[in-house]
């Protein structure tokens, strides 16, 4: 279970909906596995710009007219688990019905993996995705420079260099090589 290092000391939540109205301010980001408060730092700065070449290709192809990319939204994926993807895609329809306080499960999302993530923990939660509804799930290694376009558990395609990630059929269009996502052009 997460300490918290707070000078006073904190009743951590011990369900869900409490943990919905916890809002401590101690920079961290939080997300709940059945009980278990999961402790992050959200993006940092090469997941932020790997955010800005997506955001920028999603508006590019015209998709900002019928959703929009959001970066660490809370996604309640069953009624003992929410999530912050990093990056996940919500038509205008499903903002309209969160607004009305009804659960939004996104078709595609993206996780970024960084120095800290341990795989497992994605493998779980991919698992957790697929079964909620999540229909194309981009697992992004920019250390490896390798992006690993999931359309099930079972259906993974690994894409290196200037093979082409693509976010079909949630997104048809939207499609990105490795490179032009991972690598840094100066030019």
């Amino acid at each position: 279970m997460l300490q918290t290092s707070q000078t006073t000391t904190e009743t951590l939540p011990q369900s869900l909906e409490t943990f919905l109205d916890w809002e401590p301010n101690d920079g961290f980001k939080y997300e709940w596995d059945d009980g278990e408060i999961i402790q992050f730092t959200g993006m940092n700065k090469e997941q932020a710009y790997i955010y800005g070449i997506l955001s920028r290709l999603f508006f590019r192809k015209g998709y900002a007219e019928v959703g929009a990319l959001i970066a660490e939204q809370n996604v309640h994926l069953s009624g003992i688990q929410l999530r912050r993807p990093d990056i996940a895609y919500f038509t205008y329809e499903q903002l309209v019905q969160g607004k009305k306080g009804n659960e939004m499960i996104p078709a595609f999302v993206i996780e970024i993996i960084s120095n800290n993530d341990e795989i497992n923990k994605m493998e779980r939660k991919l698992t957790e995705y697929f079964k909620a509804g999540v229909q194309i799930a981009w697992i992004v290694i920019p250390e490896e420079q390798v992006v690993n376009v999931y359309t099930s558990r079972r259906d993974v395609r690994a894409c290196l260099e200037n093979d082409i990630c693509s976010a079909a059929p949630v997104l048809p269009d939207f499609e990105i090589s490795v490179n032009d996502m991972l690598v840094i052009n100066e030019a």
